[in-house]
């Protein structure tokens, strides 16, 4: 693990040959049980207990009690199991900024585990960061201009078309199935004559974990706005489309811009202050989606990692 900071992940090394029945028995033995130690830690990192992808699913039923599909994200992804998925398929030479998994949402994951198939050739590190942290070291100005709120536009496609179809990102044929999904979210949403959907959710800039009362930065206003893209990649969007038909896109709740100053800042500051973990194959991590943030580092090689979330 690369770090200058003066936290980190919990790191939890097995005993003798490791194994996962040794692997649950260390867990037994944490001080206060599981649900408090990823309180206290923020993040649990296991290594040298040998996971592979045939002992995953008897990992994540003891760490992930309830496992939740990726319905309504965002992220290029493809399910390998049972509510299982790979981590993300963005571009390898490329860093993922920090976020909190499906902060845009109604409702989002508390835990996430991510599983090291395939350790990446150089590289690839998954950054980690205290999300109080993230709000702490933004400049009040910033602060204080989120304060109202974030509203977020998602334009999907029927099939064909640049970022995710409604059926990926929803994970059905039917439009019944999703407008049933939206109808408890908050959101409002429209049926395009082409196939596509509009979805608008206004959602807080921050939120407040349910154990400890900490406020945290928790949305994805970087990841959604272009200049969070870098400045060759937004220009290439625009040049194509319209500001209002990006297949995704933010603003403030009341619909004004968001500068682009503040969101370079937010990517920027969390990336800087992020503690990175460093995969080996067979390594797992457990972290407390609203307390840590995550992201990842460009890479080499042919890395695979698999994540999944609980309630």
């Amino acid at each position: 693990m690369t770090n200058t900071q003066t936290w980190a992940p919990l790191e939890i090394e097995a005993k003798g040959e490791g194994g996962v029945d040794q692997l649950l028995v260390q867990i037994g033995q944490l001080e206060g049980g599981l649900a408090d130690t990823l309180v206290r830690e923020k993040g649990l990192v296991f290594r040298g207990f040998g996971i592979t992808e045939d002992t995953l699913d008897k990992v994540l039923d003891h760490l992930l009690p309830s496992r939740l599909a990726y319905v309504h994200g965002n992220s290029p992804r493809t399910k390998v199991g049972g509510n299982v998925y790979t981590s993300t398929e963005y571009p390898q030479e490329f860093d993922i900024s920090m976020h909190n998994e499906m902060s845009y949402a109604h409702a989002w994951p508390s835990r996430l585990a991510f599983f090291c198939q395939t350790q990446p050739g150089t590289g690839g590190a998954t950054p980690v960061l205290d999300s109080a942290k993230w709000l702490a070291i933004l400049d009040p100005e910033v602060r204080e201009a989120f304060a109202g709120g974030v509203r977020y536009v998602q334009n999907l496609h029927d099939g064909y078309g640049l970022g995710k179809s409604w059926q990926d990102t929803f994970e059905t044929s039917e439009r019944a199935d999703v407008e049933t999904f939206l109808k408890g979210t908050g959101a409002e949403w429209q049926w395009r004559r082409d196939g596509s959907l509009r979805v608008e959710s206004q959602r807080s800039s921050t939120t407040k974990h349910p154990v400890t009362g900490v406020e945290v930065w928790f949305n994805q206003a970087d990841q959604w706005h272009p200049s969070g893209l870098g400045d060759d990649t937004a220009a290439e969007l625009y040049s194509i489309l319209s500001a209002d038909e990006l297949p995704q896109s933010v603003t403030f709740a009341d619909g004004g811009e968001i500068p682009a100053e503040y969101v370079v800042q937010i990517r920027d500051r969390g990336l800087e202050s992020a503690v990175n973990v460093d995969w080996r194959t067979g390594d797992l991590m457990l972290i407390d989606n609203v307390l840590l943030a995550h992201g990842r580092r460009s890479f080499t090689g042919d890395r695979r990692i698999l994540v999944a979330m609980s309630d």
